[in-house]
């Protein structure tokens, strides 16, 4: 008994079946979390190193190579760059696609950890990370209050920094800006050399006498008790008393003496402002496997409890990034595309069919494929994002498909005068295996997606997935409730004129026998002229693919979206001071907010984001994230709003500035365009930058061309007189410690007030650390105990010292960067890439296309082999379900004519060819092949009953026309509200949909007569050589039709 059999006669068994599968279903989804991306952890990893102080050449001498020497040897080792710069190392490691991050994580510790010794002893331990979606931050924002600085510091980071950290499902909580208390020591050098004192000295009293000491054990007869030694400092005043030193005449020499101590804040290295208020930002992260909506919604909710907590002290948060907003708003406007495909589908299916029963019994098959879809993304640990929803709304046309065949082929068997229950049975035994087959062809198109690797694997798996999950289901709920529902429920209508639904009924059905009739006509002509319709194939799809070569398509990686955020990063000249670059930034801030776009400025002074969804300090740099307001409510797009406010900004004096689109990690957009040049010899690698720089910035729609290294920065330099030195009783270790106290300080020591503890920060007062004489003039006291000057042993210049450095695969490197505007960027890059093949490079340097560019190049080569494999696969199951292996190939001759419409489509619609349109263009491989299986096997159902060929292809053509029309028309209406849509998101969906669109129409106009002749080619041939080898002339055996095959 077959699963339809047992459907049909036992329909309570169906019922409880989708009953279960339905709960399960919403129980699943109500479990499931929202996330803007897919999860997954790309096979990339980064170890950080501070070297607090030491200058970018020396960051890479002593740091930077050594890593990447002891990590070359790392197993599944695909490429290694590095970046260094001021005090800090960073060396990305890019691994194999099937290494596994934890364990190279773990081996790349040990290998760190082996070299460690070999590192500056003023190196802090290098931390080793794995990218992973789930530390992208959720939320990003400002806080400020009405209460000093230092407190109000301390209030968030010891109050309300916790209270938000236990709200479940937060992660990390990252502070930027803010002052922080800090206990000064500023030392007075004249002082120090009166009292023949030197910086060493002062730093080593004050860390020895401010600690705590546990001592042992005091047993008594009846009990025990530990003993310590309570000596950290009780009062700023104890500090001040501190004996330093004691002279040879008896007087003791205290630490106000020589310095002064000072309550005060710690020196400012960012600045946080808020629409131009000072506040300290929040970068708030999930924790793993937490639903990023979930945990935006009750930390915002935290929030509103804070502010009342702290109404006295005026507490108010602004927030000024939230992935939540763009995931629902993304996650909402699917979920409008879907409803809108939805019920689309039931009007062309209410047109067609004429009885609102039987588009109910084929609309079934949508809430039951989907709803049953959940429990499978459950089990899978899928979330809602981007892909999956968009998955569901583009399978809508897909899941009526086996349904409407099958209820079509009823019917058909209805009016053959079959009772309801024999014609549900017959009439889906007769379709059964060609439903089968054109599931199967929609499932083998897919699957090869969800096993591409790299990024666009790691985005598409997903989305694939859900779509073969919810295609089975189509399949299944087509065998067991389309069936049943229909033989319960199914009813030949007979429509008369005395109703308006007749008359528009009969209206459509005259309609439809006159198309039928023109059809037929066109058939049959097109039998006798094939090469006709072969040669006008052939032309058409010549010349929609000559619209790439030609420029009427373009090419990227994806579509950028109008998320309404931009990041606009501030450059000012590498000697400017802290205080400058605020006041600087401030203007730039007044300006942004002049503008009526603008609804919020987020402002870092001081900090700029980086590789790594990490972030780097630097005096001369700001970053500015501005909010704009909503789409509706501007003219113009964040790129031109963006394009704009650069030129205004670069107006004032002293500014570089750059302007991108927020990414989905919250930070910059990188550049689009990234070109590496690296090579043994730094002066070489340069000339190459220079040459290729030329060629980016002569090319149409670059912009923000720029070098990944910057100018050389001025450098106080220190050389030392090894002979002088070891004369006068002093050595490197001593000399480097002093000036690093001097002039960076020293932070060991810790002043406790209650249970917070502040750091004792001793280093010359700001007065006496201005300029090289300062430096000349550092007092030290050598082994003999007598006093030394620096400039005794030494000599102080001014030079110019790189401030980045950047290799790649152990070379120096170099890349250039450049935004792209107003045209498409894989356009650019091949414009760029074809300049770039006339230009003669230095000797030994290697070229290197990065960013979108390779990006883009490594997704179509993934999507390019999975289009060929869906194709062979394709191909495959035609084999199986015909056992043949050359009938199959006349399904293939509907699949280049959806090219031509596809590609048609995207030139009218002013699309490009990006990751997402050829998704479009692999989903139309399934779509097209099933209009041609049902030709294909009803023709052969016909021959078998004895039919001649031509006259069984009319025919098939003939019956086949109204399922054909219908699937087709359903699936195009049911992607226009995609095409069309405008919302969040809705750029990475338009190009896919309306590939689909225009690839369904060329094969709906075309397939219908060019699979008839090319079936028709195929019998003539194989009947000659049969001729020719003596076999029977007449009509060859027909190939079992799938249907033929089910019973």
């Amino acid at each position: 008994m077959s699963i339809t059999e047992i459907s049909i006669k036992r329909p309570a068994l169906v019922i409880v079946i989708f009953t279960v599968l339905g709960i399960l279903g919403l129980l699943s989804y109500s479990q499931l979390n929202y996330n803007l991306l897919p999860k997954f952890e790309a096979p990339v990893m980064s170890v950080i190193t501070l070297y607090p102080g030491a200058a970018a050449g020396e960051v890479e001498t002593s740091v930077t190579k050594k890593i990447e020497d002891a990590l070359s040897s790392l197993e599944n080792l695909d490429k290694i760059q590095s970046t260094s710069q001021e005090g800090v190392s960073l060396v990305v490691i890019q691994l194999l696609q099937s290494a596994n991050v934890d364990e190279s994580v773990q081996d790349a510790q040990r290998k760190v950890n082996a070299i460690l010794s070999q590192l500056p002893d003023d190196v802090d331990a290098p931390t080793i990370n794995k990218f992973s979606t789930d530390d992208l931050p959720i939320l990003q924002m400002g806080v400020s209050a009405n209460v000093s600085p230092t407190t109000f510091y301390k209030m968030v980071e010891d109050r309300i920094q916790p209270q938000l950290a236990k709200i479940q499902g937060v992660g990390q909580i990252t502070l930027v800006g803010g002052e922080e208390r800090q206990i000064k020591v500023n030392l007075d050098p004249e002082r120090l050399q009166a009292y023949h004192l030197s910086l060493n000295q002062v730093t080593q009293a004050i860390i020895t006498a401010n600690q705590d000491f546990p001592t042992g054990k005091v047993e008594t007869t009846d009990q025990q008790y530990s003993l310590r030694i309570a000596a950290k400092f009780a009062s700023l005043d104890q500090l001040r008393k501190l004996v330093v030193s004691t002279q040879p005449s008896g007087s003791r020499i205290t630490l106000e003496d020589i310095a002064e101590v000072e309550d005060g804040i710690a020196e400012i290295t960012t600045i946080n402002r808020i629409n131009g208020r000072t506040s300290i930002g929040l970068i708030v992260q999930k924790q793993a496997d937490a639903n990023a909506v979930d945990v935006s919604k009750k930390v915002k909710a935290e929030l509103s409890k804070i502010e009342k907590m702290y109404a006295a002290e005026k507490v108010k948060f602004n927030i000024a990034n939230d992935s939540s907003i763009y995931t629902l708003a993304s996650a909402n406007a699917v979920q409008e595309d879907l409803i809108l495909a939805v019920i689309i589908v039931a009007a062309v299916m209410l047109i067609f069919l004429h009885s609102l029963r039987s588009s109910l019994i084929v609309m079934v098959a949508i809430p039951a494929s989907m709803i049953s879809t959940f429990i499978l993304m459950y089990v899978f640990n899928f979330s809602l994002n981007l892909m999956t929803l968009m998955a569901l709304s583009l399978v809508v046309g897909i899941l009526v498909d086996d349904s409407i065949v099958v209820l079509e082929n009823i019917y058909r068997h209805m009016e053959m005068g079959k009772d309801k229950r024999t014609a549900a049975l017959d009439g889906r035994n007769e379709i059964g295996f060609t439903a089968l087959a054109i599931t199967l062809v929609d499932v083998v198109v897919f699957l090869p997606m969800s096993l591409v690797s790299g990024l666009i694997g790691n985005i598409l798996r997903e989305f694939a997935l859900v779509v073969v999950f919810s295609t089975l289901m189509s399949l299944f709920v087509s065998f067991t409730i389309t069936p049943m529902l229909a033989s319960r429920f199914g009813k030949l209508d007979h429509f008369t004129k005395n109703t308006l639904w007749g008359r528009i009924s009969l209206g459509f059905e005259d309609l439809f026998t006159r198309l039928q009739d023109a059809y037929t006509r066109i058939l049959k002509w097109s039998l006798g002229h094939r090469w006709a319709i072969y040669l006008g194939a052939f032309i058409l799809f010549v010349g929609s693919i000559a619209l790439v070569p030609a420029g009427f398509i373009g090419s990227e990686f994806a579509a950028q979206g109008d998320r309404g955020e931009m990041i606009i990063q501030l450059e000012l000249e590498p000697q400017v001071t802290m205080y400058q670059n605020n006041q600087t930034t401030r203007r730039v801030e007044q300006l942004l907010m002049e503008q009526p776009e603008v609804k919020l400025v987020l402002s870092k002074v001081g900090y700029t984001s980086a590789q790594m969804g990490a972030g780097t300090g630097s005096n001369n740099r700001s970053e500015l994230t501005v909010l704009l307001v909503d789409r509706k409510e501007r003219s113009v797009t964040t790129e031109e709003f963006g394009a704009k406010i650069k030129e205004k900004i670069q107006k004032l004096p002293g500014i570089k500035a750059k302007a991108a689109a927020t990414s989905i990690t919250g930070n910059a957009n990188t550049a689009p365009v990234q070109i590496v040049l690296k090579g043994t010899e730094l002066d070489k690698v340069r000339q190459a930058a220079e040459t290729v720089m030329d060629v980016v910035k002569r090319t149409p729609g670059t912009t923000d061309v720029e070098f990944s290294v910057e100018d050389p920065n001025p450098e106080l330099q220190v050389q030392l007189d090894r002979e002088r030195m070891a004369a006068l009783g002093l050595s490197v270790n001593d000399v480097g410690s002093t000036l690093r106290t001097a002039f960076n300080g020293n932070d060991d020591s810790k002043y406790r007030e209650g249970q917070y503890e502040y750091d004792i920060h001793i280093a010359l007062d700001r007065f006496n650390r201005a300029n090289s004489d300062d430096v000349s003039n550092i007092p030290f006291v050598n082994n003999q105990g007598k006093l030394v000057s620096l400039k005794q042993f030494a000599t102080v210049s001014q030079e110019l010292g790189a401030s980045k450095l950047e290799r790649r695969d152990r070379l120096s490197a170099i890349t250039v960067n450049a935004q792209v505007v107003g045209r498409p960027i894989g356009t650019v890059g091949a414009d760029i890439q074809k300049v770039m093949q006339t230009k003669k490079l230095p000797e030994g340097i290697v070229i290197e296309y990065a960013g979108s560019l390779q990006q883009q190049s490594d997704a179509f080569g993934s999507l390019g082999i999975a289009l060929l494999i869906a194709i062979v696969f394709v191909y495959l199951i035609m084999v199986a379900l015909y056992d043949s292996f050359l009938y199959p190939f006349i399904v293939l001759f509907s699949l280049p004519v959806a090219l031509i419409g596809a590609l048609m489509a995207l030139a009218l619609a002013l699309e490009n060819l990006s990751i997402f349109s050829i998704i479009g263009m692999i989903m139309l491989m399934g779509l097209v092949a099933k209009n041609a299986i049902l030709l294909v096997d009803f023709t052969n159902h016909l021959k078998e009953q004895g039919m001649p060929v031509r006259e069984a292809l009319v025919e098939a053509g003939r019956e086949r026309l109204r399922p054909i029309l219908m699937t087709t028309i359903a699936m195009i209406f049911g992607m226009l509200p995609i095409a069309l849509a405008s919302g969040a998101g809705a750029e990475t969906k338009n190009g896919l949909a309306w590939v689909i669109i225009g690839g369904l129409t060329s094969s709906l106009l075309l397939t219908l007569v060019l699979v008839p002749s090319a079936y028709l080619t195929f019998e003539l041939a194989i009947t000659k050589v049969k001729k020719r080898f003596g076999r029977k002339s007449d009509s060859i055996a027909p190939v079992p039709s799938l249907s033929e095959e089910t019973k």
